[in-house]
C-alpha cells in the first residue's frame, strides 16, 4: 500500500531503496519557504542499518503489509521479552531490540500486536498511550507559572518525561509511548 511521506508514523514498516525499514522517529517540519516534509529515522529490519531521510508530502513509499497477530506481554528475561499468543497460548521470546525504546513501557499482561514477515517477528506495536504513576517530580520554582514551562519527572517504570508544573509525585498521567510526552492527567 502506497502512503505519502507525511503519513509515515513511528512503528510503520516501509519498503525503501530495496530494504525493509522500521520507522523509529519522525519530525514533521513546515519551513517558512518551501513545502512541508517529514524527517524520518528508520532502522533496517534485516541488517540493522540506520536511515535518516526527508520525505516531502509528494513523495510516496510502500507500506509493507505484515501479518498481525494479537499477543500478551508476560515478562522480561534478560535481553529477551516473553510474549504469549492469545489464540494458541504458545510463548515466544523476542529481543528487546525488536521493540526498540518503547520496551520500557511494557507492563505485565499488556496486549500488543506482533507484526510478522514470513512468519518472523519484525515489530511489536504497543498501545499509543499508557497510564503511569509519577514516582519523582522536581519541585516547582516560585514564579515559574508560564503555561509552556515543564519540569522533569520520573515514572514508575523509570522513564523520564517532562510534565506541567502542577503535576506532583503519586499522580497518574497518560503518556504517549513513542514520543515519551505527557498527554494529560489520568481519569
Amino acid at each position: 500500500m502506497k502512503i505519502t511521506g507525511v503519513e509515515i508514523r513511528p512503528g510503520n514498516i516501509i519498503e525503501y531503496e530495496g530494504g525493509i525499514w522500521k520507522v523509529t522517529k519522525i519530525q514533521h517540519t513546515q519551513p517558512g519557504k518551501g513545502g512541508a516534509y517529514m524527517q524520518v529515522e528508520a532502522k533496517n529490519l534485516i541488517d540493522g542499518r540506520k536511515l535518516n531521510n526527508r520525505f516531502r508530502s509528494a513523495d510516496t513509499v510502500e507500506k509493507v503489509r505484515l501479518d498481525t497477530k494479537d499477543f500478551q506481554f508476560l515478562y522480561a528475561e534478560g535481553d529477551d521479552l516473553v510474549f504469549m499468543d492469545k489464540d494458541t497460548f504458545e510463548q515466544i521470546n523476542i529481543s528487546k531490540d525488536v521493540v526498540g525504546e518503547a520496551h520500557e513501557f511494557l507492563q505485565d499482561g499488556m496486549e500488543v500486536v506482533l507484526e510478522l514477515w514470513e512468519e518472523r517477528p519484525i515489530s511489536v506495536e504497543l498501545p499509543e498511550q499508557i497510564e503511569a504513576t509519577i514516582v519523582e517530580a522536581d519541585a516547582v520554582v516560585k514564579g515559574q507559572t508560564a503555561s509552556s514551562s515543564y519540569k522533569p519527572a520520573i515514572l514508575d517504570n523509570g522513564v523520564r518525561v517532562m510534565v506541567p508544573p502542577h503535576i506532583t509525585s503519586g499522580t497518574r498521567i497518560v503518556v504517549n509511548v513513542y514520543d515519551r510526552e505527557y498527554v494529560r492527567r489520568a481519569d
